[in-house]
């Protein structure tokens, strides 16, 4: 059977962007192929401008011309945020789709420690590194964009033995997955997308701490908002930050804890500030990579007294 390659060519900002916008069109996943490298030489960190191909396949029958519009106009959107190119088309055989990707793809450093590694190669890692092998074929979170390099960095300074972590849209689980590499426990890692989920679970057994991370279908509805996680991460869309908070995602955090939000465009800032000062979270740090914000929040040590009724 004849397949029709869907491929969009991105730099690293917008490349998991693009994945998201074509993973519903998708059959099997979605795959990132990173152009220009040559095997062998030690990339030390993704370099944002450099170039990605995003793909898609469907099978020849599901070809068809709405679905061609449907693809394009999903991928136009999108780009009246950031610069994308259309998509292209092309028709391949079925023995070159399912792994010639995987040749593109190579392993790179975050941050001080951290080495993320495609799950078949052989890691070129140093006694200290925080080593995640991670199968980048489902694009849920492979540490190409912005907001995903930013967690990892805040999940490497601030994780510590013993720390409870939520993940909330956990995607391919690689922030907690960075968080059990570091000792936290306990772990919950949620995510509403059922292949989310066995993205997940797979890449947890792949670094050995399926037993160290619950990985869990769900949402923050269904907790009990107990406040017992010491660090919650949440690398989605700013509204979904907005609702979340609204929900209550600052009682989940006990006294003192942190918040680590990422997915906001910059100048959707301003509305997650005002919400977190609505909800007693005060800012402690604002990281920024091109148009792509992150901020560090902290439930403060001693909760806000109500003031007493008057009596008069």
């Amino acid at each position: 059977m004849n397949w029709t390659r869907v491929s969009v060519l991105v730099d690293g900002e917008a490349a998991e962007g693009v994945a998201d916008v074509l993973r519903p069109f998708a059959y099997g996943g979605v795959s990132l192929e990173q152009e220009g490298l040559e095997p062998g030489i030690d990339h030390d960190r993704l370099a944002l401008d450099d170039h990605y191909t995003v793909s898609i396949y469907l099978p020849a029958q599901d070809d068809t011309p709405a679905k061609r519009r449907r693809i394009e106009e999903a991928v136009w959107h999108l780009g009246q945020c950031y610069p994308i190119p259309p998509p292209t088309f092309a028709v391949i055989a079925e023995e070159d789709w399912a792994n010639a990707w995987k040749q593109h793809y190579t392993s790179f450093r975050i941050g001080q420690r951290i080495l993320v590694c495609p799950a078949w190669e052989k890691p070129d890692a140093h006694t200290d590194d925080i080593l995640l092998l991670m199968d980048p074929g489902m694009a849920f979170g492979t540490g190409l964009h912005p907001t995903t390099q930013m967690c990892l960095e805040a999940v490497e300074e601030l994780v510590r033995p013993g720390m409870s972590v939520l993940d909330l849209g956990t995607g391919s689980g690689i922030l907690a997955i960075a968080a059990a590499r570091l000792a936290a426990s306990p772990i919950l890692a949620l995510d509403t997308d059922r292949v989310a989920i066995q993205a997940a679970r797979q890449n947890c057994g792949r670094n050995g701490v399926d037993e160290a991370i619950q990985v869990r279908q769900g949402s923050l509805a269904e907790l009990e908002l107990d406040g017992q996680w010491d660090l919650a991460l949440v690398n989605i869309l700013a509204p979904a930050i907005l609702q979340l908070l609204e929900d209550g995602l600052g009682d989940q955090i006990r006294p003192g804890g942190r918040l680590v939000l990422a997915g906001i465009i910059e100048e959707q800032a301003p509305q997650i500030l005002h919400a977190l000062r609505q909800h007693d979270i005060a800012l402690v740090k604002r990281v920024q990579i091109k148009d792509w914000v992150t901020l560090w929040g902290q439930r403060p040590t001693v909760e806000p007294q109500t003031p007493p009724a008057s009596t008069k």
